[in-house]
Formats: structure tokens, C-alpha cells, sequence
């Protein structure tokens, strides 16, 4: 069993093929939106009816993430990440054969299956590689190809869609991902790549978690996170359409608004992190989603919504990314296991949010629902901040 050297980031990582395997993962969730209404033409269907190949893909993706942790340990993270995106490219591409809406959705389980590996065992990855100290600014490096993903993918598989159709955009993507395994392929034997032995693939490492109760504490707020302040992301889109009457379209260009305040927290990390400090990042972060959403539901005007989307972006990964790097040092000798665990919790959190917090529409309406939700969200905050300042013990 080996042990990873501490080289320098810019030298022995490979961001660039990091985070384009991030932006390849996160696109394939989310490239399939506009192309609903057009892959429901093709099978004569409903827009309802093909809605099913959205969550074939996140589904997986969240649930796969229990195996994923311990089989990055065992065998190395690169190579992991190389062989998810193999299979994701062939997925993908013969996703672009499918001849109805049931082998659409049985091949999108396999991509989101396999999709699962790239995000948090690069996290991992990159975690054995760098110190502590530099480690949330060099992750927020690898998530500009996620936030990049959540900007683009949604304009572009709908621009590509007019010219190549939703079976050209499946094959672009599978391209894609074949020329990043090309590439990783031929990097993996020069970088570094720790891999353990077959206590590294024991599914005991998770009892190992539960018992320290900084990692109870950790998961928690992951969990909380999911429930708090991504639960409320799906049902923005329907209030703006109800609420101002805007056409999708518009409301589609209205929360790519968050991805661009996503990308100026990747671009203004290095600088606001040491200012901050972990606790400073979390209070402000959750400070300005609530004030944010709290912004949103009571505007008068649907254009507030482009500030509001602005800062929800920032805010949620000045937060979030706290929480990223501390999953990170959960379980040093098993960093896939836990960073896996923590990606895990939060999608199960996202889940429980978004029943939640539709439940609340239901009864109270839209204006009740994210005002309770933005009151949540700083008491989370605070919440947060002191379970950061607590020994990791």
C-alpha cells in the first residue's frame, strides 16, 4: 500500500481533466431539461411521461454513492474516476439508440450509476493531495466545472438540440467523455494515486464514521444542508412562471443566474476564505441565501429575481464549500468513503427538502413556505459555525 506524496497542486494535480470530468457529470443531469418536450414528440408522448428519464439519472447517482466511497479507497481514485467515465460515455451513447421512454430511462440509470464515481472521489483525490490550509481554495478550482455544467448545460443542450436533436446531444456528450478518458488515461501512470488494501473497501469504515461524533455532527449538517437550501431549488422555476406570468424560457435564463454567482465564489475563494475564516464563510453564505430567497418571495418585480439568483449562487457555495473540505478530513485513510457518505446524506436531505418544503407550499403557499425556509437557513448558519469551532473529535 502506498502513500501519496503532498505535491504542489498546480503541479501534480490534474484540474483541468478533474473538472472536466465534473462538468461531463453534472451535464448529464442536467442537459436533458429542455430537451423534454422534444424527446416526448419523437415517442409520442407526454412532457410528463419522459419526466421519468430526469430522476433515472439523479436517483442512481445519489444511492450509488454507499459502494462508490470504498471501491475509490480500494483501488485508487483515478482509475476510478477513469473507469466511471468509460462507462458513462457508453451509456450515454446508447442512450442516443433508445427506442422508447423505457430503455431511455433504464440507460440514463447507467450513466447516473456511473456518473456517481467522478465528483466526490475527485473531491477525494484532491483532498490526499493537498494540505488543509489550501484545500478549499484548490476544491473550488475542480467545481468550476460543475457550476460551469449547471450555467451551460441547460442553453446548450437546447441550442445543440435544434441542430443535432436530443440523439446528437447524447452522442456529443459521449465524445466528450471518451476524449477525457483518452486523456486521463494516458496522464494516470505519471500522478500519484493512493490505494489501500482491503480494509479500505470495507463497508466498516461507515461504522467508523458513525462513531465519532464530529463526523455525526459533519453528516448532520450535510443532511440539513439538502433539506434547507436545496430543497427550495425546484420550486423557484413554477413560482416566477405562477407569480409573474414569465414563459419557461425566460425563467430558464433567470436561474442561470446562479451559476454565475456560483462561478464569481470559484473566482474569489483564495481571497475570501483566509479573510473570512470556515466559521465567517458559513455565516455569510447562509446570511445571503436567506436574505436572498426571503428577496425573491416578496419582490413586486420578476427581474429582482436576477440578484436573487446572483446571491443564492454565492451564498450556497460559500457555505457548501466549507462543508466539502471538511468531509474531506472525515476519514483520512478513506477520504472516497466519507466524502461518498457526505454526498449521500445531502442528496437524501435534497429529497426530504423538496417533499418538505412542497408540502408546505401546498398548505401555507409559496410566500410561507421560503420565508420559513429562509428563517431555517440562518438558524442553520449559526448552527453550523459553532459545530466548526468544535475540536474534531
Amino acid at each position: 500500500m502506498g502513500r501519496m506524496k503532498s505535491p504542489s497542486p498546480a503541479v501534480a494535480l490534474p484540474i483541468f481533466l478533474l473538472a472536466a470530468a465534473g462538468f461531463l457529470s453534472a451535464a448529464g443531469a442536467r442537459v436533458i431539461d429542455p430537451l423534454l418536450s422534444v424527446i416526448a414528440r419523437d415517442f409520442s408522448t407526454t412532457v410528463p411521461a419522459v419526466s421519468i428519464v430526469v430522476a433515472a439519472y439523479t436517483l442512481p447517482y445519489g444511492l450509488c454513492q454507499i459502494a462508490i466511497g470504498p471501491f475509490g479507497d480500494r483501488m485508487g481514485k483515478l482509475r476510478v474516476i477513469l473507469w466511471a467515465m468509460m462507462a458513462f460515455s457508453v451509456a450515454t451513447a446508447a442512450c442516443a439508440l433508445a427506442g422508447n421512454v423505457g430503455a431511455l430511462a433504464a440507460l440514463r440509470v447507467a450513466a447516473g450509476a456511473a456518473s456517481a464515481a467522478v465528483i466526490p472521489v475527485g473531491m477525494a483525490y484532491i483532498a490526499d493531495a493537498v494540505p488543509y490550509g489550501e484545500r478549499q481554495v484548490t476544491l473550488s478550482r475542480f467545481l468550476n466545472g460543475i457550476v460551469l455544467a449547471q450555467l451551460l448545460a441547460g442553453p446548450v443542450g437546447g441550442i445543440f438540440g435544434e441542430f443535432v436533436g436530443w440523439r446528437g446531444v447524447f452522442v456529443l456528450l459521449a465524445v466528450g467523455g471518451l476524449v477525457l478518458s483518452v486523456g486521463l488515461g494516458r496522464s494516470i501512470s505519471a500522478l500519484p494515486d493512493r490505494r489501500g488494501g482491503a480494509a479500505a473497501f470495507s463497508m466498516a469504515n461507515y461504522i467508523v464514521l458513525a462513531k465519532r461524533p464530529a463526523a455525526r455532527r459533519l453528516l448532520l449538517c450535510g443532511f440539513l444542508d439538502g433539506v434547507l437550501l436545496m430543497g427550495s431549488f425546484p420550486f423557484l422555476a413554477p413560482y416566477m412562471h405562477e407569480a409573474f406570468g414569465l414563459a419557461y424560457a425566460v425563467v430558464g435564463l433567470v436561474l442561470a443566474s446562479f451559476g454565475v454567482g456560483a462561478l464569481a465564489y470559484t473566482r474569489g475563494a483564495r481571497r475570501l476564505i483566509p479573510l473570512l475564516g470556515e466559521p465567517g464563510c458559513v455565516l455569510l453564505g447562509g446570511t445571503l441565501m436567506a436574505l436572498a430567497v426571503a428577496a425573491g418571495v416578496l419582490s413586486p418585480v420578476w427581474w429582482l429575481f436576477v440578484p436573487v439568483e446572483l446571491a443564492m449562487g454565492f451564498g450556497f457555495y460559500l457555505l457548501h464549500g466549507v462543508m466539502q473540505a471538511r468531509a474531506t478530513e472525515l476519514l483520512p485513510n478513506a477520504r472516497a468513503t466519507a466524502v461518498s457518505s457526505f454526498a449521500f446524506v445531502l442528496f437524501l436531505g435534497q429529497s426530504v427538502g423538496a417533499i418538505f418544503i412542497g408540502t408546505m407550499i401546498a398548505h401555507a403557499g409559496y410566500q410561507a413556505a421560503f420565508l420559513t425556509d429562509g428563517a431555517a437557513i440562518v438558524v442553520f448558519a449559526f448552527y453550523l459555525s459553532t459545530v466548526l469551532r468544535r475540536p474534531a473529535a
